[in-house]
């Protein structure tokens, strides 16, 4: 048996709704930043849309990306990592005596 598109009563490509719900989820917009920034890109849609679609979809997209692994990065450090060393910041209060800052 075929399964059925969760997207087959939307008139609106399931790109597009993709791309609404993970702006939303991976970024701190709000639903009304998310449908600005839609609006920017000629795609008219409601921030009630978008959050019924975060709504339906969401935990669709988050299932998937738990079983592709995707979004897990590993950071992989070597022995031979460059260390880096800050000096720390010398803000006016401790250039309140008018002394020069020290030299490195």
């Amino acid at each position: 048996m075929t399964q059925r598109s969760p997207f087959r009563y939307f008139k609106t490509s399931p790109e597009i709704i993709r791309l609404a719900v993970m702006l939303y989820v991976r970024f701190p917009l709000s639903l009304r930043n998310v449908e600005d920034l839609l609006h920017e890109r000629g795609i008219e849609i409601s921030h009630e849309t978008v959050r019924y679609w975060w709504n339906r979809f969401g935990p669709m997209f988050a299932a998937e990306l738990r079983r592709t692994g995707a979004g897990s990065a590993v950071v992989q450090t070597s022995a031979n990592a460059t260390e880096v060393r800050v000096r720390p910041c010398l803000g006016p209060q401790s250039l309140s005596d008018g002394a020069p800052p020290p030299k490195p």
